[in-house]
C-alpha cells in the first residue's frame, strides 16, 4: 500500500491525460520521505462508460480518486499526502474545469492490517543494500 484508484467519466476523453495523472500521483507518494514503500505503490484508473450525474441535463463529468493506505501513519502525514494529491488533481484538470461541468473529489481511507492480505516480491527490489 498505498493504492490509488481513480474513476473518471469517459466523456473527458483523452484530454483527461490519465497516464500522466497516475505518474504524478506515484511521484507524490514516493516523495513522502519513505512513509510509503515504493514497492507497494499502485495507481490505476477506471474509465466509466455507464454513469449518471445530477439531472443529466448537460455533459457533466467527474473524477473521483480514492487512496487506501495501511493504518498507523501520523495524522500530519495523512493530511499532507491528501492535500498534495488533491492539489495535484485540481491542477491537472484545471483547463478542463474552466471549460466544462466537472466535479473533482478525493478521499483517503485507512485499512487495518488485520483485514488486508498481501503477497509481494516487489519490496525487495527497492530495499537499500
Amino acid at each position: 500500500m498505498p493504492h490509488l484508484i481513480v474513476e473518471y467519466t469517459d466523456n473527458l476523453g483523452d484530454g483527461a491525460r490519465i497516464p500522466e495523472l497516475l505518474a504524478k500521483a506515484n511521484r507524490i507518494l514516493m516523495d513522502q520521505g519513505g512513509v510509503f514503500p515504493t514497492g507497494g505503490i499502485r495507481s490505476r484508473a477506471h474509465r466509466l462508460t455507464e454513469y449518471a450525474v445530477a439531472d443529466q441535463a448537460a455533459d457533466y463529468a467527474f473524477v473521483h480518486a480514492r487512496l487506501t493506505i495501511g493504518a498507523g501513519r501520523p495524522e500530519a502525514v495523512k493530511r499532507a499526502t491528501g492535500d498534495q494529491l488533491f492539489a495535484m488533481i485540481k491542477e491537472h484538470f484545471a483547463e478542463l474545469f474552466q471549460v466544462r461541468p466537472l466535479a473533482l473529489s478525493f478521499e483517503l481511507h485507512e485499512t487495518s492490517e488485520a483485514w488486508s492480505w498481501k503477497h509481494n516480491n516487489l519490496h525487495a527490489r527497492f530495499k537499500q543494500p
